[in-house]
């Protein structure tokens, strides 16, 4: 599995999991999958489990940073799969040492005009680039 394809679940997941108690996380986990043809290697997921327990645990401070730079516009505005990309991309971005900042936004983008509205694509970069400008890389 690639790593865009390993990047895409997560964003599925992600988003499915919004709907449910976190108690049920395995139970959703193994739904999601028995949904699938391409079932990942043992070690895809670990690491799949392992990225999106991590980025739900850092929700806390990822949407923070959304709302600031989503300049008037509330979390609760914000489309679920606008959303679910930007905390994804914002965890990438800032606690993945192993995925450059550049590939998590370009990412992101291509996530946006997959999954989100025509206008996905720029709000999110445009938040994306504002973090990224905030962040200690960017200065």
């Amino acid at each position: 599995m690639t790593r865009r394809e390993i990047r895409e679940h997560l964003f599925c997941m992600l988003f499915e999991t919004g709907f449910h108690d976190e108690h049920e996380f395995e139970e959703q986990y193994l739904m999601y999958w028995s949904t699938k043809d391409d079932e990942p290697s043992e070690e895809e997921h670990e690491e799949i489990k392992s990225k999106l327990k991590a980025v739900k645990g850092r929700i806390s401070d990822i949407d923070p940073l959304i709302e600031k730079n989503a300049k008037g516009w509330k979390l609760n505005r914000i489309g679920n799969a606008d959303l679910n990309i930007l905390r994804l991309a914002i965890y990438e971005m800032l606690y993945d040492e192993h995925v450059p900042i550049k590939v998590a936004i370009n990412e992101a983008v291509e996530l946006a005009k997959k999954y989100g509205t025509d206008n996905s694509a720029s709000f999110i970069n445009g938040i994306l680039a504002n973090v990224y400008e905030q962040s200690e890389e960017g200065k």
